[in-house]
């Protein structure tokens, strides 16, 4: 069976990145996904990997930041004690939270924003769900032992747990 459609004979001569399902306005792009976007925010957020995927401005200052403070880290006789590891954990928790935003984002803002011109026709599925509470869960449990870390190490050097055995 021969189909005549124009609409749909253009959507078929979209590049192999987008879906079956997509139509475009505007020249063929490579679509930004939600959870490649919340995977690479929740695990490389740390040095900017979604705003480097999501063609944000000025990814690179992150990544800076990150590689100067592991540096300086890697420097001290104990680099995880370091102050300067510390700096990094601050925009690993914004990257947990981000990841959270742009998976449960709906798909139209999502596209609004990182996709224009792009008409979804189905929704994302339960993908971007997923990422978000696996993101949800260790994002916490690492969030937690980060902010119990910083404790510990400010309670030591005020002389606080002078005396207890840990």
């Amino acid at each position: 069976m021969e189909n005549s459609d124009p609409q749909q004979i253009a959507t078929s001569a979209q590049p192999v990145s987008a879906p079956e399902n997509a139509q475009f306005s505007g020249p063929p792009r490579v679509i930004k996904s939600k959870v490649l976007a919340g995977l690479l925010a929740f695990y490389g957020g740390w040095f900017g990997a979604h705003w480097y995927y999501l063609e944000r401005p000025r990814p690179w200052l992150l990544t800076l930041l990150a590689v100067v403070m592991i540096g300086i880290a890697l420097q001290s006789p104990v680099w995880w004690d370091s102050p300067a590891l510390f700096v990094v954990f601050i925009p690993a928790v914004a990257g947990f939270i981000e990841a959270l935003v742009l998976c449960l984002r709906s798909d139209e803002k999502f596209d609004a924003l990182y996709n224009p011109g792009y008409q979804r026709v189905g929704h994302t599925g339960w993908g971007p769900v997923l990422v978000a509470i696996s993101g949800l869960l260790l994002g916490t449990v690492l969030t937690l032992f980060g902010i119990a870390h910083v404790i510990l190490h400010i309670w030591q050097r005020l002389g606080w747990l002078e005396g207890l055995n840990l």
